[in-house]
């Protein structure tokens, strides 16, 4: 037992080399600052057929590979640890204020999410271009575009272990056909055997890889990697944006974190924005979540933190589809964890909430996975390219 312990471990921290020398390809005198978190649970991994349990944080655990991967390489690395943070709480002050320093990287690796920028929600960064952040992390990293990261909300020690260190150069392959394969697509048809049947407005979007190379200023991703992802056109509400059904029925995002899905949960979506939820337990979850970032939301513009115009965009973009991702991951699988879950090979995840346009600000971005999606993009001259049939890929 003790040596599979061990073998884990050193997986480890060969998965921590591969981010920072091959991921980030992080260089000597950089400044790298990791956000962590300390929460200590009692982990059944299974490993080379063996299970192991054993009382760790599992978060800080990777986040010392990191540190000391980082040290061997010649950075200039610090780590920060704060308290857990569910979707709709704030980061410590620390940690937005250790974010203000500029950092050249930075590891977010949490239990769950990083939390929010209070200040920015209510007095938004603004980059050249006059596009609005309501965090400093995006600021940084998509509007001046001096920061590099990667993040991991929900990671675990076996999730690191055994998805990190695939092939990135076919990784980044795939990701690059199918972002070219996105060039004069109109609209996304998607239907699954579950019963998803919905159609994406996607003209003039354009969409993000993360592909696992994060080595330049302005770029980064999750660990592990792997998905091509677009942000719908926003609907009006009535007849433009999203429209048709969902149904979710690998895993869920939810305000305490994701939930594996036992009951499919049926989301139907008009004019960009859902209209009604329905199914078990799970729905009832998200329905509870939606609804609680609607009222925090409203709340924010009766104290002020937003204005009364935002405070109701925010409320009615809770309801906002505000992602279409493709899993692209070889060694991913639904484990019920969607930072694994929304890369793993014959899924899809469509997200509700926040986009990545900055054009639909919300307090949450939950992802929820469909099975072997069946997956057609529409041109501009009315021509189709079918990209996944029952969740295979055609290229």
């Amino acid at each position: 037992m003790e040596d599979v312990r061990e073998d884990l471990f050193e997986q480890i921290k060969l998965s921590a080399k591969c981010v920072v020398e091959e991921v980030c390809k992080i260089r000597p005198d950089e400044r790298v600052l990791i956000i962590t978190n300390r929460v200590v649970e009692q982990p059944t991994i299974g490993w080379k057929n063996q299970v192991i349990s054993f009382d760790v944080a599992q978060a800080e655990f990777i986040s010392q590979a990191l540190y000391d991967a980082c040290e061997a390489v010649g950075a200039k690395v610090s780590m920060v640890t704060q308290p857990a943070k569910s979707s709709m709480d704030a980061a410590d002050e620390s940690v937005i204020a250790a974010l203000k320093t500029e950092p050249d990287v930075c590891f977010s690796i949490s239990h769950n999410k990083l939390g929010k920028d209070v200040a920015a929600i209510s007095n938004p960064y603004k980059d050249e271009e006059g596009n609005s952040f309501d965090h400093i992390f995006d600021y940084l990293l998509y509007g001046k575009k001096t920061l590099r990261s990667a993040w991991t909300p929900g990671i675990t020690l076996d999730m690191f272990a055994r998805t990190v260190g695939i092939d990135y150069q076919q990784l980044q392959q795939r990701c690059k056909t199918l972002c070219d394969l996105y060039q004069d697509v109109v609209s996304v048809e998607i239907k699954a055997p579950a019963g998803t049947d919905l159609v994406i407005p996607v003209a003039g979007r354009k969409p993000f890889s993360d592909d696992g190379d994060f080595s330049l200023p302005g770029t980064g991703g999750n660990v592990p990697a792997g998905e091509v992802f677009i942000s719908p056109v926003v609907g009006d509400g009535k007849d433009q944006g999203c429209c048709g059904r969902i149904v979710y029925d690998g895993s869920m995002s939810v305000n305490a974190g994701c939930v594996a899905i036992k009951t499919p949960i049926v989301v139907d979506v008009a004019g960009g924005f859902i209209t009604n939820i329905s199914g078990g337990d799970e729905a009832q979850k998200l329905q509870e979540t939606i609804t609680k970032a609607e009222e925090e939301a409203l709340a924010m513009g009766r104290d002020g933190r937003l204005s009364a115009e935002d405070a109701q965009l925010y409320c009615r973009n809770a309801r906002n589809i505000g992602e279409l991702g493709i899993g692209l991951n070889p060694a991913a699988t639904i484990t019920g964890n969607m930072l694994e879950d929304e890369k793993a090979f014959r899924t899809c995840h469509i997200a509700i909430g926040e986009n990545y346009d900055n054009d639909a600000h919300a307090l949450i971005h939950l992802d929820g996975v469909i099975k072997n999606p069946t997956i057609d993009f529409v041109y501009t001259d009315g021509s189709r390219h079918r990209v996944l049939e029952d969740g295979v890929l055609t290229f």
